[in-house]
Formats: structure tokens, C-alpha cells, sequence
């Protein structure tokens, strides 16, 4: 193998697993040390520079930077509560009035239409308004906040969280246009903006045109509709009797708010097994704990009515079935249909987007899905100055999907603003220095704790059920935060190798607790790995291979299992390991000029 090249910046960013995962990559062990030092204000802007809303977002984010934490690879251990942690920074923050930019006094002459208050749009808006665009933000809704607002329930995210972190978006210097819906996009290009964005998010729920549809119309609602009706307090009550269909995060939103709302016996029924649900494993554990059953491998074969009121559905019972390639397919099983009872039915299937404010001779091209064509780096349609982010651009995903996405384009719209090319992205601000103080001695805390990972409490179940607006999870107290912060391996602190002041005494091998080090002939990726110490079977990870040492062989590490302990640089006599820290920044709209 060729010599690991550690000067290229995506290098020890990957090994960072926890920060590559994430869409915005956030600097996650440099947030979660400043919380294990009692610096939460300054936890909170870390994240806030690249996830913008670490409040929210420490409650409801998906987490996949979880799945990657080196720390969950460890004899089956769980990673580290990195979401549960932004939270800590974010409830325990104080006045960050200070820190946060103010609004500009010399503006910069241009104008940017945002239409959806969503988070891409609000990222955007964050983005560029620090830069002296004049900003105009458009939404039907009478507040920020998109479908965070309509569709995430306030017992998984209070309003004034929400509240609180649009506001300090706004407050930079932002135009609002809210209670106004934008029905035609050329009327908003004939006001002659220099760029528009379009965040209007995936807006339509997915309907099931099945029998009895039509005649139990009345009790079978649209999941995504009826949250936001429930959320702006339209709706207040449902059926005793509640059925929802679909796996997904919104079927488990649906289905706990119901229990709010009167559903004693609420149950999701969903196509596939109850393994491969779409929607996140603490969502299902969250339903699960409030008495809510899901019911696998169903398939909704019609409503039920009589005398013209809904009454329950027929489901098929299906097994799943997979060809060599795994792919799935649902088979009946043979059995005879199963008959539920039901009030009300909500339908949680899936999301859509839909754009019949866009006029179709603007410019802008759609495919066959009636997704409209975006780069997928610079969110730029066939409309030069037209550009997309979030669930409008490339589908429903996430919250912090959006917030990534909305980055990406703020840079494009700054680039095309200032008559440069979208394709030329500025580089990520990167450093790598040293941390050793000491012999034995880091700048940070190299000691692994050995603790379970701890769980976030939550308020009584009799008392949540009772009132939507009371939040479940209470959060971690400030000497829990502390212990779960202690349990981060300290990715970002890297193991920097330097060939010349080897001696291939192999004592870094031997302290290893992991067996991650080994000297030996170089070969091809596939024989290196297989020769290794301990073989390197994880081939999403690379292996740093140093240059010829004198004696003709090379240090090979396994950068998948190393737990950044510092032991081998600790125990090196030439200090030819050292601990640095590695710094990786994406960079933000204004960093091209």
C-alpha cells in the first residue's frame, strides 16, 4: 500500500466517525469536552456555528452520529448520548446573548427571497444575513419554524425551545413575511430578488386509496395534516379506539399524541417486520412505554364502515421473503384476513412534495417524480439564480439534513451573489496540533471510563398522558451530563506517526489495548489486513500505513478499533507518537472572499 496521506484533511476527519456521520459535521468530542469542563455556553456555540439548532436538535435529531461512535465498537457497549448532550449545552447555555452576531449596519446591496421558515431556509437565512444580505423569509404559518413546528409534538419539543432558537436566527436581521402564502414563484421573481431559495419542505402526506376510503372519509385523517392541525389547535380530541398506519417516526408521532388526546386503545400496524421500521429505535421504545402496541407484518387491505361511519380495517398477514441479493418482498401468508376496530385511522405512509406554485415554463427543470433538478453539492436548479434545500431538493429526510443542506446552498447563493462559480467550494478550515504538556501529560482527558451509558430520564407516564404540551424527557442533570460526557474516547485527538524517529522497539505495540498496532512487509490492502495483529475486517475504515521504516517494514494501524488512549505515545521513548488534536470546520457561506 501507498503511504497514508495524514496531510489530507478527509483523512483524520473520517477517523473523527462521530463528525463524518453527521450531515453538518459538527465538531462532536470538541462540544462534548467543553461540557465535561463546565463550559456549556461555549458547548452550545460550537454547535450552533454548524448545526444551528442545538436545542432542538438535542431533542428530536435523528442521531447518525450515533451508530458511527467509536464507542459503541467496544464489547458491545452503547456510544456515547451524543444528541442527549448538545441538549446539556443547550439547557444549561445562560446568556449567550454576547457571543451570538448581531444585525448588520452596512448591507451589501443584495436581496434573497427564503421561501418555507423551515430549517434549511432558516440556515440559509443565518448564513447570509451576517454577510449583509437583505433577507426576506416567507411562510404560511404566523411563526418560524417549519414542519418542526407543525409536525414534531410539544412533548417531544416545547415550544419555547423552538421559539427561542428561531428567534435568534431572526433577530440577526431577517424580513419576515409570515401568514403569507406564496402561490406563484413568478410573482416572486418579478420582484426581482438576486437569488431565491426554496424550502418548503415535503408538505404532502401520502394517501391510501383503498376500499371504504371514500365512505369513512370522516375518521381517516392524513398523519402529517392532523399533527398540524392538532399543533395549531384546531383538533383536540380523537376516537377511543385509534389505528395508525406506518413505520415511520411520524406514525410514532401520531400515535403518542393520540394517547394525549383521548386514544385508549391506539395501535400501529405496519407492512413490514418490526426490525426494518423506518422509524428510529427510541421513537418505537418511546410508543412501546406509553401502552401503545405495534403490530408487524400487516398489510391494509380496506376500511371497514357501516352505515356509512368508520367502524375498523382489514389487514393481510404477510411474512417477509428474501432473493439472494437481499431484497425484500412481503408474501401473504395465507391466512385469513384480520379485522381491528377502529374510530379514527391515521394515515402515516409517507411524504411528498409538491409544488404547484411553481409555474412550469420558469425555467426549472422536475423529473419524472416532479422533484425539481438540483446539483446535489450546490442546491442550484436549471434557474441559475434559483436554488433548493431540504425536503424540497432531494426528499423527506431529517432535521439535520436540512440544516447541511441549507449550509451548502447559503454558500452557492454567496458565490453566485458575487459573480463566481457555485462548483468552486471553499476547503474546510482544518489544524492539527499538538496536546502534550508532559511527559504523561494531555491537554485533555485521555483516561476511558468504563461506565454504561446512562439514560435520560423521563417525567411520570400518568402525568405526560394527560397533557400534549408536557415534555417527556427531562433531560440529563449536570453530574450525569458530566459522567456521559466522560465516556467520549476523544476522537478528534489523533495519533500522528513520524517514520524518522522510530526505533521499532514495537513498545507501542505491546501497551496497545487493542492490538491496533503492527510493524511488519508492506502489501497489498487486502494481505495487509489479513496479517495484521488483530485483522482489520472493517473496510469503511482505512489503515494508516507509515513509509519504509529502515528495518524495510511499515507501522500499520487499524484506525477502526484505535480508542485514542494516548498509551502509545505515552510509552515511546523517541516520541515518535504524539497525540494532536484535529480541528475540521466546514466551511459557511462568506469564506470565498
Amino acid at each position: 500500500m501507498e503511504p497514508t496521506n495524514v496531510k489530507d484533511p478527509e483523512y483524520f476527519h473520517k477517523v473523527v466517525d462521530c463528525q463524518y456521520a453527521c450531515p453538518a459535521h459538527t465538531p462532536v468530542p470538541e462540544y462534548i469536552r467543553l461540557i465535561a469542563q463546565e463550559k456549556y455556553a461555549e458547548a452550545y456555540m460550537v454547535n450552533w456555528e454548524s448545526n444551528v439548532f442545538p436545542g432542538i436538535l438535542g431533542r428530536t435529531c435523528d442521531r447518525p452520529c450515533e451508530p458511527a461512535c467509536r464507542r459503541g465498537r467496544l464489547e458491545d457497549e452503547e456510544p456515547v448520548a451524543i444528541c442527549r448532550l448538545k441538549r446539556v449545552a443547550a439547557d444549561n447555555k445562560g446568556d449567550i446573548e454576547h457571543l451570538l452576531p448581531k444585525k448588520q449596519e452596512k448591507m451589501n446591496g443584495k436581496k434573497v427571497a427564503l421561501i418555507g421558515a423551515g430549517p434549511s431556509s432558516l440556515t440559509v437565512a443565518r448564513d447570509l444575513a451576517v454577510l449583509g444580505y437583505e433577507i426576506h423569509l416567507f411562510d404560511e404559518q404566523e411563526k418560524g419554524g417549519g414542519m418542526m413546528r407543525s409536525q414534531i409534538p410539544s412533548f417531544r419539543l416545547p415550544a419555547e425551545v423552538l421559539d427561542g432558537e428561531v428567534s435568534q436566527i431572526l433577530n440577526i436581521g431577517v424580513h419576515t413575511h409570515f401568514n403569507t402564502y406564496v402561490k406563484s414563484l413568478k410573482e416572486v421573481i418579478d420582484q426581482k430578488y438576486d437569488a431565491i431559495f426554496v424550502g418548503t419542505g415535503a408538505p404532502k402526506g401520502r394517501n391510501l386509496e383503498l376500499p371504504g376510503r371514500l365512505e369513512g372519509a370522516a375518521n381517516i385523517h392524513i398523519g402529517i395534516e392532523w399533527l398540524a392541525s392538532v399543533a395549531f389547535e384546531h383538533t383536540t380530541k380523537i376516537g377511543e379506539k385509534v389505528i395508525v398506519l406506518g413505520g415511520g417516526n411520524t406514525a410514532m408521532d401520531c400515535c403518542r399524541t393520540s394517547r394525549r388526546l383521548g386514544g385508549k386503545d391506539v395501535k400501529v400496524i405496519v407492512r413490514s417486520p418490526f426490525a426494518e421500521m423506518k422509524a428510529s429505535p427510541w421513537e418505537k421504545e418511546d410508543a412501546i412505554h406509553e401502552d401503545i402496541p405495534i403490530i408487524d407484518n400487516h398489510v391494509p387491505k380496506s376500511f371497514v364502515t357501516q352505515n356509512g361511519k368508520l367502524i375498523g380495517m382489514n389487514f393481510e398477514k404477510v411474512h417477509a421473503v428474501y432473493d439472494a441479493n437481499g431484497k425484500r418482498s412481503l408474501e401473504p401468508t395465507g391466512e385469513a384476513e384480520v379485522f381491528f376496530e377502529a374510530d379514527d385511522v391515521l394515515i402515516a405512509v409517507g411524504q411528498e412534495n409538491s409544488f404547484p406554485w411553481i409555474e412550469r415554463d420558469l425555467g426549472i427543470e422536475f423529473d419524472k417524480w416532479e422533484m425539481p433538478v438540483v446539483n446535489q453539492t450546490t442546491f442550484q436548479s436549471a434557474v441559475p439564480n434559483i436554488f433548493f434545500g431540504g425536503d424540497a431538493s432531494l426528499g423527506p429526510k431529517n432535521v439535520i439534513t436540512a440544516v447541511a443542506q441549507g449550509h451548502q446552498a447559503a454558500i452557492s447563493i454567496d458565490l453566485f451573489c458575487n459573480g463566481k462559480a457555485v462548483t468552486e467550494r471553499p476547503a474546510p478550515f482544518t489544524n492539527l496540533y499538538s496536546t502534550k504538556m508532559g511527559i504523561h501529560e494531555w491537554a485533555y482527558d485521555s483516561e476511558v471510563s468504563n461506565d454504561d451509558r446512562y439514560v435520560v430520564p423521563q417525567a411520570d407516564k400518568a402525568v405526560v398522558l394527560k397533557d400534549r404540551k408536557k415534555e417527556v424527557e427531562l433531560g440529563f442533570n449536570l453530574p450525569t451530563g458530566f459522567k456521559e460526557a466522560q465516556r467520549c474516547l476523544n476522537c478528534d485527538v489523533q495519533t500522528v506517526f513520524t517514520e524518522s524517529k522510530c526505533i521499532e522497539c514495537d513498545a507501542c505495540m505491546d501497551i496497545c489495548p487493542t492490538n491496533c498496532i503492527t510493524f511488519t512487509t508492506n502489501g497489498e490492502e487486502e494481505d495487509l489486513r489479513s496479517r495484521l495483529f488483530v485483522p482489520a475486517e472493517n473496510h469503511s475504515q482505512a489503515l494508516m500505513v507509515s513509509d519504509i521504516l529502515p528495518t524495510g517494514k511499515v507501522m500499520v494501524k487499524d484506525e477502526d478499533v484505535c480508542l485514542h488512549c494516548g498509551l502509545c505515545a505515552e510509552r515511546c521513548p523517541t516520541s515518535a507518537w504524539d497525540m494532536q488534536q484535529f480541528l475540521y470546520n466546514t466551511s459557511k457561506a462568506g469564506s470565498c472572499h
